[in-house]
């Protein structure tokens, strides 16, 4: 009787070859997370930004309604209304000449969180120019993000 010999497939995966998978999950998380984090960061900077659009339209026509003047356009008169905190921006709050001053919340990012920027109107002709200043902001991401449309011109009351 002759003896058959059965080869089996080899089943399973070597030892290198896993480290290999390891080291390449590795290297591309390394290079991913830093980027989701300031996805992360630049959404929840960019949905505080439009959370304030509201304050800014109403300083913007409180300072029509006062021909131009933003000395009387803060919080609580004029048209200008209290802010609802939301889950990226504790406070808001318009101080005289029309400065609103945002507060983030906690939870944004490192460098970010439980600090201040304002946003500074200035009434010119029939425009508004608004000029945000992120000073206190260390976050490199957050304060381009804050800076990166610093002065728009705003026509009539609006704001862009």
């Amino acid at each position: 009787m002759k003896r058959s010999v059965l080869r089996t497939a080899q089943k399973g995966f070597t030892l290198i070859e896993l480290m290999i998978v390891v080291a390449i999950i590795g290297i591309l998380a390394a290079v991913a997370l830093p980027a989701y984090q300031n996805y992360t960061i630049k959404a929840k900077v960019g949905a505080a930004l439009s959370s304030v659009a509201s304050i800014k339209t109403a300083v913007a026509l409180c300072a029509q309604e006062n021909g131009g003047a933003l000395t009387a356009c803060i919080t609580g008169s004029n048209g200008i209304p209290a802010f609802t905190a939301t889950k990226e921006i504790a406070s808001a709050a318009v101080a005289a000449g029309g400065i609103i001053t945002v507060t983030f919340a906690g939870g944004i990012g490192s460098g970010i969180d439980g600090l201040a920027f304002s946003i500074e109107p200035k009434a010119n002709d029939a425009t508004i120019i608004w000029s945000n200043k992120a000073d206190n902001i260390s976050n490199a991401t957050a304060k381009e993000l804050i800076l990166k449309n610093n002065v728009t011109a705003t026509g009539t009351g609006t704001t862009q």
